[in-house]
């Protein structure tokens, strides 16, 4: 099976802006910024989509959402909020099959989103 685009940037093999990492998730710039600042963490661990993550990621998501809040803290985030998404499926909006996270933050986000 050939690796997905996350699973390239982390080990190195396509360069990104990376803005953290620990051994079980990395924090990197999204080419694509839907907001002023648009981050994507992504466990290290392949795992498609949440609706596959098993009852054995539970430790793994939770470090995720963790250092997603983590992140937008360290990015300026905190005082005026900020979005996390988790995209499942292509009516979700997912593009890539490897679970991630969007930090988005850095101006006021509409609701609904598109």
């Amino acid at each position: 099976m050939s690796k997905t685009l996350f699973e390239r940037i982390v080990a190195r093999e396509i360069p990104a802006q990376i803005v953290f990492e620990d051994d079980f998730v990395c924090a990197f710039r999204d080419i694509n910024a839907q907001a002023p600042t648009h981050v994507l963490i992504v466990p290290k661990k392949p795992i498609p989509r949440i609706a596959e993550a098993s009852p054995d990621d539970h430790k793994l998501l939770g470090h995720l959402l963790l250092k997603a809040a983590e992140v937008a803290a360290k990015l300026g985030l905190k005082e005026n909020g900020y979005r996390l998404v988790i995209n499942n499926g292509s009516d979700g909006g997912e593009t890539v099959p490897h679970l991630h996270c969007h930090i988005l933050g850095g101006r006021h986000l509409q609701w609904p989103p598109g």
